[in-house]
């Protein structure tokens, strides 16, 4: 696997404000995700801006670079290793070799920015003969907080280590083999010691960090039907798409004004509202108001008219609205919402594919929405400002 950076100025990190010599984020974010050995990327290091795309064509490990993202945004919300990993086979890489106890695994890591600083976060998991996490690190300024190792393999628990600078410099104590450690240190660590403090800020800010992910791969044809009135939050394919647009369109009219001009934009013909409407059996569909006494159902339009209408949606929402697991504890001004768009372009005609990234661009500026997509190419996206692609190839 060959790859390669494009990362216009205005993508870059922002320069520190004028005598803050260490100026950082007050929302913690991912700014780079590490596949050591994954699928098929080793020693693979990927730089995450605002709005980054991975592009390349099929078979470069596009869509194992999402998976591998939001399997390290679920271990950080505490989901057990084989929720997140049901065929973690699939995730060694192909030439792996089994050692002489015939064990084979995967490793995956990221740096998260914050108040903290940059903290860096890296696992080792066993997936054959069993699935556990053998290994984990968290550390700043070379400094390791956290680290977990297998050392009975009998017992299906990790020996943990954490910082203290106390009377004595760490702390040891067994966590359990299927889950991850920073997620839970915060129930273990009391806070008495500066160097516990450190532990548990340097923690949470990578648990924030990778929570309020949503993926998102839209599907036109669950899309079309009618659906049943629900919670009104959507779904990560987009299937209840009209029973979220009866929910938001009264929530939220400045909004709501935004995903119509927006969906003016991309779809044909003209667009003077988009609204879901109840029918008699208590489900709802939605429709396009063409402004002249004639409404349009939804399930009529195109699939690229579908995907692009899901995803401006996606785009002009946010936690409340999307089927996701924030961090509830911590204020929604700190947080910052991360959509996995997998298949971005697909179905999209070129005007359609810039009024998105022009759309996605203006909504990543504000600071509290990312995005991270997986296109076939990323040509059309070339001057745009603040996008990072990265080129992948087999």
């Amino acid at each position: 696997m060959i790859v390669s950076f494009t990362s216009p100025a205005s993508s870059r990190p922002s320069p520190a404000p004028p005598g803050d010599d260490e100026y950082r984020p007050d929302r913690p974010r991912l700014t780079e995700l590490r596949l050591s050995a994954f699928a098929g990327h080793r020693r693979a290091g990927f730089p995450l801006g605002p709005l980054t795309l991975f592009a390349g064509p099929s078979g470069c490990g596009k869509t194992s670079a999402l998976r591998a993202y939001e399997a390290l945004a679920r271990l950080g919300g505490g989901a057990g290793l084989g929720e997140v990993f049901p065929d973690p086979v699939a995730c060694v890489p192909e030439r792996a070799r089994p050692d002489a106890q015939g064990r084979r695994g995967f490793r995956i890591g990221c740096t998260a920015d914050g108040p903290e600083g940059p903290i860096r976060l890296d696992i080792a998991v066993q997936a054959e003969p069993d699935l556990r996490i053998v290994g984990e690190r968290l550390a700043a300024d070379g400094l390791v907080l956290l680290e977990t190792a297998l050392r009975d393999p009998s017992r299906r628990q990790v020996q943990a280590a954490w910082h203290t600078a106390g009377q004595a410099p760490v702390t040891r104590a067994p966590l359990p083999d299927d889950r991850l450690g920073t997620a839970l240190i915060p129930l273990r660590v009391a806070g008495k010691t500066d160097g516990q403090r450190r532990v548990l800020a340097a923690a949470e800010q990578m648990v924030v960090a990778l929570r309020s992910v949503f993926a998102c791969d839209p599907s036109p044809g669950r899309m079309r039907a009618p659906v049943p009135t629900g919670s009104g939050r959507l779904l990560g394919g987009c299937d209840n798409l009209a029973d979220v647009l009866w929910r938001t369109r009264a929530e939220c009219c400045r909004r709501h004004s935004l995903l119509v001009a927006a969906v003016r934009a991309g779809c044909a013909g003209p667009v003077a509202d988009v609204l879901a409407e109840p029918l008699a059996d208590g489900t709802v569909r939605a429709l396009l108001d063409r402004g002249d006494g004639i409404r349009t159902e939804l399930g009529r339009l195109g699939d690229g008219e579908l995907r692009y209408v899901a995803l401006a949606l996606v785009l002009l929402t946010g936690p409340g609205v999307l089927e996701l697991d924030p961090a509830g504890e911590v204020p929604a001004a700190l947080q910052t919402l991360t959509v996995l768009a997998d298949g971005l372009d697909r179905g999209l005609d070129p005007g359609q594919r810039g009024e998105l990234l022009r759309l996605a661009a203006r909504m990543c500026e504000r600071g509290h929405i990312r995005l991270v997509g997986a296109v076939s190419d990323a040509t059309w996206a070339a001057g745009t400002d603040g996008v990072t692609v990265v080129h992948l190839k087999p």
